[in-house]
């Protein structure tokens, strides 16, 4: 019997239809102001001081003149790549496009001073604000949800041991066909996603559908560099989660499935043996897992 939040998000839900495929332009733009509206992921009002900027500009420049040097970079080339970042940046791609193939980088900086559950990248599909669920819960879906359902379970706790009672779990995920609500036309708002608060003993029980491997849009500036070099756009497929709770560090992850296509290969590099789920059939057509978190003191 789903609570009352659930009935409420998915009335919302039930009389949507299904997607059409999304566009970079679809994505750029929702991926840019959900950057621009998230304040405590977008480190709005930072401040750093001079010879930090100073030392950061300077080693940023000087990587690039090396390559340009190395590689014996011709103008028509130069001129190729100020084209791009222009439609990069006019296409409002710069978050996609940062997400995907530099945000690995700074998560592995960040994760040598952590402990707790292994982290990995946030990702450009994060939207704040979702419906509020108490467990169990059930994401928000649409009447005809296709994909495998998938029972997730687990407990959130501190590094003794101890359970962490009200941890909150932001999750969201693709559909079974790749495409992520708020950046796909016709998925409704809010679909597979939502805001789980756990048990006083820190367990949770989330009920959606097993996601599917997506492939970053290829029909804009972040497509075309894809292209030309000859990569793959795809990810494999994943729960996105953002396990907080009071006092404690918030843990950004992503976590995978074991057998899945593009593990070892995933576009963003975002892809940790840690962070691998191995569901079991449950003998229904259903499936479950338990992953539990692990937080560190803030």
């Amino acid at each position: 019997m789903p609570t009352t939040d659930e009935a409420v998000a998915q009335a919302a839900l039930d009389t949507q239809t299904g997607p059409t495929s999304p566009t970079a332009a679809d994505s750029g733009a929702s991926a840019s102001a959900s950057f621009r509206s998230t304040e405590q992921y977008s480190s709005a009002g930072l401040t750093t001081d001079t010879a930090r900027v100073d030392a950061l500009a300077r080693a940023l420049l000087g990587a690039v003149h090396q390559v340009i040097s190395d590689h014996e970079v011709t103008y028509p080339e130069f001129q190729a790549a100020k084209k791009w970042l222009m439609d990069v940046g006019e296409g409002g791609e710069w978050p996609l496009f940062l997400d995907v193939f530099v945000e690995h980088a700074v998560e592995e900086v960040a994760a040598r001073k952590q402990t707790g559950t292994v982290g990995t990248i946030l990702g450009p599909y994060y939207l704040p604000g979702q419906v509020q669920l108490t467990t169990p819960a059930t994401l928000p879906a649409r009447p005809d949800e296709a994909g495998t359902p998938l029972a997730f379970r687990g407990q959130v706790t501190d590094t003794t041991g101890a359970p962490v009672p009200g941890a909150v779990l932001d999750i969201w995920q693709a559909d079974e066909q790749g495409y992520y609500s708020g950046f796909a036309p016709d998925i409704p708002a809010g679909n597979l996603r939502g805001v789980v608060t756990a048990d006083v003993e820190g367990r949770f029980e989330i009920r959606t559908i097993q996601p599917a491997p997506y492939q970053v849009p290829t029909d804009g500036p972040t497509g075309a560099l894809i292209s030309a070099a000859g990569w793959h756009p795809w990810r494999p497929a994943h729960l996105h989660l953002l396990v907080s709770a009071p006092g404690r560090r918030t843990v950004t992850t992503q976590l995978y499935f074991a057998g899945g296509e593009y593990l070892d290969s995933d576009v963003a590099e975002a892809v940790k043996p840690e962070l691998v789920l191995d569901p079991t059939d449950v003998g229904d057509g259903s499936r479950e897992v338990t992953y539990d978190f692990v937080l560190e003191d803030a």
